[in-house]
């Protein structure tokens, strides 16, 4: 009826067939493999009665439970997965740990001829999986710098150019600061940022260096997987080291249009490290549309707390690029060139 095979193999098949995620949608939402299509044999509620009957009364009376709750909906499950399956009938699913979740939605599928195949081990295998990946041994150079350097744009002309990049920032929606979730969508959880990540770092070769911005141990909500941290810290930086006039431009740019109230909610949220007094002057300055004193007094506190943090790298990793150029194409290139010195 099915086969079970080992995550590489699933994940290399999942280029070309569908992944159905049969785990509650608790569950899903949490984290998923990025590609998963959700068809949950149980909603989360009926998942934890199951689960408690279970515990009490044993197998047998858990697997009755269950087919009270499923047997009314196996109509629209098989529908639902025939859709996802498409014209060439075939599935990948998986469960938390590779059940009897999977197994059971494996055989209802299979009643309209749908060929599945199991992840064995299942999310739980997954999770392990890619975990050890993205802990491996890496060629990792960090780009880091002053806030409103242009680390992102650095590092979309670094891809234009042949390197290799992944965006952390990118994955995780968010700039990294305060400011950062202003205007854009709502972050992943930390376990799906991991799922995120790999499925960028695996399209990179193991054998290139590749470029990560600096980052702290949380992009916003966001946590970064100790082992991608570690490597971050551990690595060669090169930092671009800028006035705060060969940075405004690009701030304003960013953040002189934005909502006031959320720019101000911002600046109150670091309000006990910016003072009173500084906090007070900023707010004003946002209230009175002086978006560039407002920037200059964000900007006194991260810049403190950047160089505060580059401190405490190992001092033979760090490498200071100073440039007062806006120009990330003219930046990208002058990475390139101390990187290759590196």
């Amino acid at each position: 009826m099915y086969v079970k095979i080992d995550v590489s193999r699933f994940l290399k098949f999942s280029l070309s067939v569908p992944v159905v995620d049969v785990r509650t949608p608790a569950e899903f939402t949490r984290g998923h493999i990025p590609s998963a299509v959700n068809i949950p044999l149980f909603t989360n509620e009926q998942r934890a009665d199951v689960g408690t009957i279970y515990k009490r009364k044993g197998k047998p009376e858990a697997i009755l439970r269950g087919l009270d709750y499923i047997g009314p909906v196996m109509s629209r499950k098989l529908k639902e997965g025939i859709r996802v399956a498409g014209k060439n009938a075939r599935l990948l699913v998986h469960c938390w740990r590779g059940g009897m979740r999977s197994e059971s939605m494996a055989w209802l599928f299979s009643l309209a001829g749908v060929e599945c195949t199991l992840l064995e081990g299942g999310y739980k295998n997954y999770r392990n999986h890619i975990l050890n990946y993205i802990g491996s041994e890496r060629k990792i150079i960090i780009l880091g710098g002053l806030t409103g350097s242009g680390k992102t744009d650095i590092l979309k002309e670094l891809r234009k150019r042949g390197e290799q990049i992944v965006d952390l920032e990118g994955i995780a929606n968010h700039r990294g600061s305060a400011f950062g979730a202003i205007g854009l969508p709502s972050q992943p959880s930390s376990e799906h940022f991991a799922n995120l990540l790999f499925n960028e770092m695996v399209k990179t070769d193991p054998d290139r260096r590749l470029f990560l911005e600096d980052e702290s141990l949380n992009i916003g909500a966001v946590f970064m997987p100790e082992e991608v941290y570690t490597k971050i810290r551990e690595s060669k930086v090169i930092a671009v080291m800028s006035s705060v006039k060969a940075r405004m431009p690009r701030l304003l740019e960013e953040y002189g249009t934005m909502p006031r109230e959320l720019l101000s909610e911002s600046v109150k949220k670091i309000g006990k490290r910016l003072g009173g007094e500084k906090t007070v002057e900023a707010l004003e300055a946002i209230k009175g549309g002086n978006m560039e004193r407002a920037i200059e007094i964000v900007l006194e506190y991260y810049d403190k707390s950047y160089r505060y943090g580059l401190s405490k790298r190992d001092g033979d990793n760090i490498f200071i690029l100073e440039s007062e150029a806006g120009d990330a194409d003219l930046n990208a290139g002058l990475v390139i060139k101390m990187a290759e010195k590196l």
